[in-house]
């Protein structure tokens, strides 16, 4: 374990004109108190609105710990975070939604496991939403804990903090917004050490959720599907030296 404590926060971005300045200034307050090295690294993906213009006005303010990658098309929610991990510089990574949906204050909460936990994820027991959402949202992670066989309460959530050193085994396929689960679950069947936290959450102030409309919920589902077959396939970390082979085609010499 690391003698000081050096973060990277990570904030997709993509129309959050009305909220990124508010997330990224308690982030900065945060971090101030609770990290020795911080940096806070915004992805805007190519939103059409002012969030990017705003994303470049709080690096210029903040030109020692704010950067801003942007996207030259809409590349989705999963991709933004892997930007944004391809430039971290720190050891742990903290990635939360631009939306405000979230407390950022909850990072520090989770910092605060990071003896005990590689990856810590957070599931929401009080939530702000309609009930249509909270329904979709059970029975969504209902399906998951069948489809792979985790106890994850709520996989997807977007606020969570991770060391980097778990991706050097495990890879993140996702481009969308399963990349959250996709994260959780890997690890979690690599043998990393995975904790939860209870979080409340928060009303938009503006807008809709870019995850929940139907492009992303087709997208999420492909994933799903596509995840499943890719861990529970004959090849998945399966020893070199041990290649798996069907009951049907082992052969006994019998003399």
């Amino acid at each position: 374990m690391e003698s000081s404590l050096r973060v990277s926060v990570i904030l997709p971005i993509y129309c959050d004109e009305t909220t990124v300045r508010e997330v990224v200034m308690r982030a900065l307050n945060m971090l101030h108190r609770c990290a020795d090295d911080y940096e806070i690294i915004l992805v805007d993906d190519c939103s059409p609105d002012r969030s990017g213009k705003i994303a470049d006005e709080l690096a210029n303010e903040h030109r020692a710990v704010v950067r801003v990658i942007h996207h030259a098309k809409n590349r989705g929610y999963g991709a933004a975070i892997k930007s944004g991990i391809e430039a971290a510089r720190y050891e742990w990574i903290c990635t939360v939604d631009g939306d405000n949906e979230y407390d950022v204050y909850d990072i520090e909460k989770m910092l605060n496991l990071r003896r005990y936990y590689l990856l810590i994820i957070a599931f929401r027991y009080k939530k702000l939403y309609s009930t249509m959402r909270i329904f979709i949202s059970f029975v969504y992670n209902m399906l998951l804990r069948w489809m792979f066989r985790t106890r994850f309460r709520d996989v997807s959530t977007g606020i969570r903090a991770f060391h980097r050193s778990i991706l050097d085994e495990i890879e993140i396929t996702s481009d969308g917004p399963f990349f959250g689960a996709e994260l959780a679950i890997k690890a979690t069947l690599r043998g990393y050490p995975v904790g939860e936290i209870g979080i409340q959450t928060y009303p938009r102030s503006f807008g809709k959720g870019s995850t929940t409309n139907m492009r992303s919920i087709m997208l999420t589902i492909s994933d799903m599907f596509r995840v499943r077959r890719q861990v529970f396939s004959d090849e998945y970390q399966v020893p070199k030296h041990r290649p798996r082979r069907s009951p049907d085609i082992i052969r006994l010499d019998v003399k």
